[in-house]
């Protein structure tokens, strides 16, 4: 067994942590200087080191080496990381882990880049080498990167807003509900729900703008 295939079964063994879990690890880390803690938040963030290394369709030969300069990024993000500020660590560590990695690839030259569908001698490509749980869970991690930076930002909404985009999308409820529950009318639920929308994909806008 390569250590490529060691790293690969060891990812599949990741379970995404819920956003309380995490909170208690952060603070746990920085604030008490829980060494445990820290290890495993950089347990639960390799996924996007190998979603990483994936983009820049690193050679098999080089792959091992490519995804051990980014676990440094990753382990610097997490060792810089300001728990207390309002920033996404995957927003924060994705630049130090993508730095490390080109870095890598500069030194050792393009050589060590070509595409992850190129054939070798056996016709088999390193896709085909690749568990798809491996790569589902870093699209997991991402979807869940993007969830919670979505409910902050509708923590970030006047209240009822709040109240009707949570009930509707994250508690599936529908609209003459939240009008019963809230003593408000349909037509207003309808509206706040339009106006909170509108508010969200600003925000996002502005989010993806920012992070190009």
């Amino acid at each position: 067994m390569t250590l490529l295939d060691v790293y690969l079964k060891e990812l599949q063994k990741i379970t995404l942590l819920e956003p309380a879990e995490e909170k208690n690890l952060w603070i746990a880390y920085k604030e008490k200087g829980d060494l445990k803690s820290r290890g495993r938040l950089i347990e639960q963030y390799q996924p996007l080191v190998f979603k990483e290394v994936m983009r820049w369709h690193v050679k098999e030969n080089f792959l091992q080496d490519a995804l051990q300069e980014g676990t440094l990024g990753l382990i610097e993000a997490v060792e810089h990381y300001e728990h207390d500020r309002n920033v996404a660590f995957p927003l924060y560590a994705i630049h130090r882990i993508r730095g490390e990695i080109i870095d890598y690839l500069n030194r050792e030259g393009k050589s060590k880049s070509v595409s992850i569908d190129e054939p070798d001698e056996n016709g088999m490509t390193l896709r085909d080498v690749l568990p798809d749980e491996c790569i589902d869970i870093a699209d997991q991690a991402g979807r869940k990167f993007l969830f919670d930076y979505v409910v902050q930002m509708l923590r970030r909404l006047p209240k009822k807003e709040q109240i009707v985009l949570e009930s509707v999308y994250l508690h599936d409820k529908q609209q003459k509900i939240i009008a019963r529950d809230m003593d408000l009318s349909l037509t207003y639920v309808y509206r706040l729900q339009k106006r909170g929308i509108r508010r969200v994909r600003g925000m996002l806008s502005r989010f993806i703008h920012e992070n190009k």
